[in-house]
């Protein structure tokens, strides 16, 4: 896997319109780390896609008339069996963490790059959603100035709204797999 003009080689890519340019050439300097099921609790399926790409029909499950309409995005989902879904080039802003502040500073999705588990806050994450979401970190980090200190979650930038990706994400574990003595 490597990045050419914002996008991930060699890994599926969902074209969201749920995006814009970032504001006088940001470039992404954080890592906004996500948990999303669909149908909530339900795992598999086209529904983060739909949801993603602004085609999920309401009539499919009970829950979906909630979220009808809402114009979200990730630049990355990490299925359950590691497999990543690329929806936004880097280097222009996904619509994924909403009235967020990190260090003092408002609407992180001006300067962030938000990935999603699927997931719940209460289930544990795979042992391969950690690795990808490992190769994935150190290939960012790499590329834009995010360090270890600017990876956060969903429940910490926005932390009156949000809970994900819960307290069943192991950031200990991550962390460890992130660190230059790791190695991929």
């Amino acid at each position: 896997m490597e990045l050419e003009n914002g996008w991930l080689t060699g890994i599926k890519q969902v074209m969201s319109p749920h995006c814009d340019e970032r504001p006088n050439g940001e470039v992404p300097s954080l890592l906004v780390v996500h948990g999303i099921s669909l149908p909530p609790g339900s795992f598999g399926g086209p529904y983060i896609d739909q949801l993603f790409t602004g085609t999920l029909d309401p009539d499919d499950d009970p829950f979906f008339p909630q979220i009808q309409g809402l114009r979200v995005s990730a630049h990355c989902l990490i299925r359950r069996d590691g497999e990543i879904v690329q929806y936004v080039p880097f280097h222009r802003r996904a619509w994924h963490a909403g009235v967020s502040r990190f260090a003092g500073r408002e609407h992180c999705n001006d300067f962030s790059i938000g990935i999603e588990l699927e997931g719940t806050d209460t289930q544990p994450y795979t042992d391969g959603q950690y690795v990808r979401l490992a190769e994935l970190t150190r290939l960012l980090m790499r590329h834009y100035p995010i360090t270890p200190a600017r990876i956060t979650g969903h429940s910490d930038i926005a932390p009156v709204r949000k809970t994900d990706p819960g307290p069943a994400f192991l950031w200990h574990h991550y962390k460890k797999l992130i660190s230059p003595s790791t190695g991929d």
